[in-house]
């Protein structure tokens, strides 16, 4: 009998490609399967690729400083495009009390700030995903 392994699908939103470069290494290396984008468009042009193959994301690493449209703003938008809706994480340098309330009002799985480390990043989606189980 053959057992297929699980690889969780992870979609990386960040305007900083450093921090885009760091979140997919790090997550590549652990397993994971990581597409990225750089702004709302590329986010669109990803889900829209996703929903041809059938290839839902299992995750969402959303930073909320984006140019053009916030991170909120995305994730409004998001939100009305996939059911089900992936747990998201979002990533900020913007740690002020309001923002982690306003990210966990809309249903955040869960709120980094940046810079993170790679220990807590792969800690953070491990609980998210073990708790999606």
């Amino acid at each position: 009998m053959r057992y297929h392994r699980f690889t969780p699908r992870v979609l990386v939103v960040d305007d900083d490609l450093d921090t885009v470069n760091m979140l997919r290494l790090v997550l590549k290396s652990s397993g994971y399967d990581v597409t990225t984008s750089t702004s709302w468009e590329e986010v669109s042009d990803r889900l829209l690729l996703a929903e041809r193959e059938k290839k839902s994301f299992d995750l969402i690493i959303l930073d909320i400083m984006m140019p053009g449209r916030s991170g909120f703003d995305i994730f409004n938008s998001i939100e009305v495009v996939l059911h089900p809706m992936p747990p998201v994480i979002f990533l900020s340098a913007k740690s002020s009390i309001e923002t982690m309330v306003q990210a966990s009002d809309m249903g955040a799985a869960k709120f980094l700030t940046k810079p993170t480390t790679p220990d807590k990043l792969l800690a953070t989606v491990r609980d998210v995903l073990d708790q999606m189980r």
